[in-house]
């Protein structure tokens, strides 16, 4: 079979989303930035971080992947800044685990935030004790190809679920889930969300004093 040449498929330069804005990102929750948003970017709920304490927050390198196929995830490695988040999609096909215990070594070592992929992956006892954070639909013991005629991206547009991730979009997420921030609306999503993590703050101070959510939300 011929071999795919991927530097026909694959986007060196992207613009992330600045580092103070990531750094205010990571001091929020997942679903904080989802509401602030406008109830965007919210992942498939079944994506979960492999250890309950993993969290992540960077830039997205997005990657779709042929199924049952892991090469174009080592490609990306490669081709990763520290701060990135490896953004994964694998054509629908789930029960293979695309990434463990030697991926997730390479990934700490240089310097990147994350991995989140729709599909499974392995080693879930040593990417714990790795500390390297991995958002997955699942486990799987099974293995995967590396087929060098099949055809991959990577820093082009990805679909997880119903929601469209863009190389540079501001990934973050906790033991609740995942969202993805469109760059261009990152500072300001990211500025209402800490606005409103302040304003949940006081609203947990009044029920405390007495108040209830009927009165405070005015509901009837």
């Amino acid at each position: 079979m011929k071999e795919h040449n991927p530097a026909t498929t694959v986007r060196e330069t992207i613009e992330r989303v600045e580092t103070r804005v990531i750094e205010a990102a990571r001091r929020l929750p997942a679903a904080t930035l989802h509401e602030a948003g406008g109830k965007i970017g919210a992942l498939p709920w079944a994506i979960k971080p492999v250890a309950p304490r993993f969290r992540i927050c960077g830039t997205a390198i997005t990657v779709h992947s042929p199924g049952g196929d892991n090469l174009w995830l080592h490609r990306a490695l490669v081709l990763a800044q520290p701060g990135d988040v490896l953004v994964v999609y694998t054509n629908g096909v789930y029960e293979h685990g695309y990434w463990g215990e030697v991926m997730t070594t390479a990934a700490k070592v240089r310097g990147l935030a994350g991995l989140v992929i729709d599909g499974g992956v392995r080693d879930a006892d040593l990417l714990e004790e790795i500390g390297f954070p991995v958002f997955a639909r699942g486990l799987s013991i099974r293995g995967t190809g590396k087929d060098y005629g099949a055809i991959g991206w990577i820093n082009e547009p990805v679909m997880i679920g119903n929601v469209t991730i863009s190389a540079g979009d501001l990934i973050a997420g906790d033991r609740d889930g995942v969202v993805a921030i469109p760059r261009s609306r990152a500072a300001d999503v990211v500025e209402k969300a800490a606005k409103r993590e302040a304003d949940e703050a006081a609203i947990c101070k009044r029920i405390e004093a007495g108040a209830t959510t009927m009165q405070i939300y005015d509901f009837h």
